[in-house]
């Protein structure tokens, strides 16, 4: 199996770092006086679900295009780092201070102590919430060059938790009808244009306080198809495509093919409120169906591990304090059950991963069908329960950086994002105990992950890598393990 260089252990305490390191040694993160520079033309594998809200999926699209910022980001370690936010300070349990930076919006406006508290108040007032807010309730005071954030309960990774995509700072204008991010965030490329669900057209914007960006622009497409997003790559279509299917990459010059080690989990989650995955016999029945050494070897050819648990072997201490389930249920035959297992084509490999586990599934005695669309016409009706199981790539620190917040969104009653659509009250009570642990907060989460997998809702399948497709002109593309960011302000051709 391809061996894969793994992440630095994930440290809580904030650090004065640079975010990450740039693809290719020529990058440099500001722009030359009066540069204009070339568009860069990206592939994204997934087109807009929610309108380019930042408070859902649609998040990290604009984060990934540098439209958006929030107070604080992760570095390479997932240690939380400066951003619109210089520093901060922890002045009670539940109390923390950020200073603010001079910073302006998209729009001109100036980045004030006051529109920061707006635009983080309505990120709690957004229904759904936020997954990085699972759990959370706090409030946002200005002061002077600072906000002060109280939470109702101590939260001793608060910094982590404001750097989630979902909680980006915009201009009081953007809230006039919702939250719209064109023109009025505060990233290096503003969105000035956004065709539905196909294209959307960015410019540099010149004030950016982390300095003036070397491309004049991004010309952005939404290709689903990942064959589509290889071909854009080998003809010389577009710059940058993210997610490259394994089965494309033997098909491309190895110089244009980028590898990154990843948190992301490719994971069965079965629905446990409707249909017959309420059975935990019927639950424990399709975990032990699934070989998941034969996906990664099928499907992924080597550019995953073998599912472990929810966390991969890119969170180092993972492994080393992982804890055995307990209180599995003991599986019951299947004797033709009919079950519907939904999964999304975005990821090409998705589709393969599905076919893999019917074939299992109805060798242990189950009746499969599938159920494959493109993400956006899907995740609704999945959250609504409308399928049996679906089949998804998760990427486990997304959210908050923090191991406990997928946990938290996922998993618990109260969860925003739970696929599973899991309510137990010994899963509930396990992350309420990391949430709080600071000191043990690893083996409090390791213990939370053995009781969920406990209920058998969710059976890792694959621990993932992500290629990105880079053509060999550009320089500067920010290959990021949390797949938070992709372009910055060195991104250059």
């Amino acid at each position: 199996m391809r061996r894969r260089h793994l992440l630095g252990s994930l440290l809580l305490a904030p650090v004065l770092t640079a975010c990450f390191a740039s693809e290719g040694s020529e990058g440099s993160e500001g722009g030359a006086p009066g540069a204009d520079g070339s568009r860069l033309r990206v592939a994204l594998a997934f087109p807009p679900a929610e309108n380019l809200s930042p408070y859902g999926a649609d998040a990290t699209l604009l984060s990934r295009l540098g439209v958006t910022e929030g107070l604080t980001a992760l570095d390479a370690n997932g240690a939380a780092a400066p951003a619109l936010a210089e520093s901060w300070r922890r002045e009670s349990d539940r109390t923390w201070l950020f200073a603010l930076r001079e910073a302006t919006f998209q729009d001109g406006s100036e980045v004030t102590p006051a529109a920061v508290a707006a635009a983080l108040t309505r990120a709690t007032e957004a229904k759904p919430a936020p997954a990085a807010l699972s759990g959370v309730t706090l409030t946002v005071e200005p002061q002077s060059a600072a906000v002060r954030i109280t939470t109702t309960n101590p939260d001793p990774v608060l910094p982590l938790r404001l750097s989630s995509p979902s909680l980006a700072v915009l201009s009081p204008k953007a809230y006039q009808d919702g939250a719209d991010p064109v023109g009025t965030a505060t990233g290096p490329f503003e969105l000035t244009k956004v065709n539905g669900s196909t294209s959307a057209a960015l410019d540099r914007f010149d004030d950016y306080w982390g300095g003036r960006a070397q491309a004049s622009g991004i010309d952005a497409r939404f290709i689903a198809d990942g064959t589509a997003r290889a071909n854009a790559v080998r003809t010389g279509q577009v710059d940058i495509a993210e997610a490259i299917p394994v089965a494309q990459a033997a098909t491309l010059d190895q110089a244009t093919l980028k590898e990154t080690a990843t948190t992301r989990t490719t994971s069965l989650q079965l629905n446990t409120r409707s249909g017959p995955f309420k059975d935990p016999k019927l639950r424990a029945a399709a975990r032990e169906a699934v070989d998941s050494s034969a996906v990664v070897k099928g499907v992924f050819e080597g550019y995953a591990d073998p599912g472990a648990g929810i966390y991969g072997p890119a969170v180092t201490w993972a492994e080393g304090k992982r804890v055995q389930p307990t209180g599995r249920a003991r599986a019951a035959a299947p004797n033709g059950t009919a079950v519907t297992i939904a999964t999304y084509d975005n990821r090409p490999e998705l589709p393969e991963v599905a076919q893999v586990l019917q074939q299992q599934l109805q060798k242990a005695g189950f009746k499969v069908t599938l159920e494959v669309r493109e993400y956006s016409r899907l995740e609704s009706d999945t959250l609504d329960g409308k399928f049996d199981a679906f089949i998804g790539a998760r990427n486990s620190l997304v959210d908050t950086g923090d191991p406990v917040g997928v946990l938290a969104s996922d998993y618990t009653c109260a969860g925003g994002y739970n696929l599973a659509r899991l309510c137990d009250k010994r899963v509930d009570r396990a992350v309420a105990e990391a949430v709080a642990d600071t000191g043990e907060r690893q083996d409090a989460a390791m213990r939370a992950e053995a009781a969920i997998l406990g209920t058998d809702a969710v059976v890792p399948l694959a621990h993932q890598g992500i290629i990105v497709g880079v053509s060999t002109d550009v320089r500067g593309v920010l290959l990021d393990p949390y797949e938070r960011t992709l372009v910055g302000t060195g991104t250059r051709r």
